[in-house]
Protein backbone atom coordinates (compact mmCIF):
# COMPACT_ATOMS: atom_id res chain seq x y z
CA UNK A 1 0.00 0.00 0.00
CA UNK A 2 0.99 3.49 -0.37
CA UNK A 3 0.16 6.41 1.23
CA UNK A 4 -1.28 9.69 -0.65
CA UNK A 5 -2.15 13.04 -0.09
CA UNK A 6 -5.55 14.91 -0.46
CA UNK A 7 -4.90 18.89 -1.14
CA UNK A 8 -7.89 20.98 -0.81
CA UNK A 9 -8.03 24.78 0.41
CA UNK A 10 -10.17 26.15 3.02
CA UNK A 11 -10.11 29.87 5.05
CA UNK A 12 -7.79 30.30 7.40
CA UNK A 13 -10.91 31.44 9.91
CA UNK A 14 -13.25 28.58 9.32
CA UNK A 15 -11.33 25.29 12.22
CA UNK A 16 -14.13 24.14 12.45
CA UNK A 17 -14.62 23.23 8.75
CA UNK A 18 -10.96 21.59 9.40
CA UNK A 19 -12.35 19.40 12.01
CA UNK A 20 -15.58 18.25 9.92
CA UNK A 21 -13.52 17.51 6.86
CA UNK A 22 -11.02 15.30 8.76
CA UNK A 23 -13.98 13.60 10.41
CA UNK A 24 -15.70 13.06 6.95
CA UNK A 25 -12.56 11.50 5.47
CA UNK A 26 -12.06 9.30 8.06
CA UNK A 27 -15.51 7.80 7.78
CA UNK A 28 -15.46 7.66 4.40
CA UNK A 29 -12.18 5.75 4.19
CA UNK A 30 -13.39 3.57 6.90
CA UNK A 31 -17.10 2.78 5.20
CA UNK A 32 -15.09 2.04 1.77
CA UNK A 33 -12.73 -0.50 3.36
CA UNK A 34 -15.80 -2.40 4.70
CA UNK A 35 -16.62 -2.41 1.57
CA UNK A 36 -14.09 -4.24 0.23
CA UNK A 37 -12.15 -1.32 -0.94
CA UNK A 38 -8.94 -0.71 1.45
CA UNK A 39 -8.48 2.54 2.27
CA UNK A 40 -7.27 4.05 5.57
CA UNK A 41 -7.25 7.28 6.61
CA UNK A 42 -3.60 8.50 8.82
CA UNK A 43 -3.99 11.81 9.58
CA UNK A 44 -5.02 15.70 8.16
CA UNK A 45 -2.90 19.14 8.69
CA UNK A 46 -4.40 22.56 8.40
CA UNK A 47 -1.64 25.30 7.03
CA UNK A 48 -3.54 27.99 8.16
CA UNK A 49 -1.27 31.08 6.38
CA UNK A 50 -1.60 29.08 3.39
CA UNK A 51 -5.33 28.12 3.71
CA UNK A 52 -4.39 24.73 2.87
CA UNK A 53 -5.47 21.76 3.96
CA UNK A 54 -4.12 18.48 3.38
CA UNK A 55 -5.42 14.54 4.29
CA UNK A 56 -3.31 11.50 4.54
CA UNK A 57 -4.43 8.64 3.58
CA UNK A 58 -2.97 4.78 2.87
CA UNK A 59 -4.55 2.81 -0.17
CA UNK A 60 -3.31 0.39 -3.23
CA UNK A 61 -4.72 3.19 -5.30
CA UNK A 62 -5.18 6.73 -6.23
CA UNK A 63 -8.42 5.60 -7.05
CA UNK A 64 -9.82 4.62 -4.13
CA UNK A 65 -8.29 7.44 -2.12
CA UNK A 66 -10.50 9.59 -4.81
CA UNK A 67 -13.49 7.57 -4.10
CA UNK A 68 -13.20 8.75 -0.10
CA UNK A 69 -12.45 12.21 -0.73
CA UNK A 70 -15.82 12.16 -3.11
CA UNK A 71 -17.62 10.15 -0.11
CA UNK A 72 -16.48 12.40 2.61
CA UNK A 73 -17.42 15.78 0.34
CA UNK A 74 -14.02 17.26 0.31
CA UNK A 75 -13.45 19.65 -2.92
CA UNK A 76 -10.32 18.03 -3.30
CA UNK A 77 -7.49 20.24 -5.98
CA UNK A 78 -5.46 17.06 -6.48
CA UNK A 79 -4.27 13.35 -4.57
CA UNK A 80 -0.57 13.12 -4.88
CA UNK A 81 1.16 9.88 -4.05
CA UNK A 82 3.65 11.02 -1.20
CA UNK A 83 5.97 9.59 1.15
CA UNK A 84 7.05 10.06 4.90
CA UNK A 85 9.78 8.96 7.38
CA UNK A 86 9.20 7.81 10.55
CA UNK A 87 9.59 10.42 13.90
CA UNK A 88 11.72 9.75 16.52
CA UNK A 89 11.19 6.86 18.93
Amino acid sequence: MANFLIELYLPRTDLAAFTCSARRARLAADELSRQGTPVRYLHSIFVLEDEMCFHLYEADSQDGVREAARRAALPFERVSEAVSAPGPG
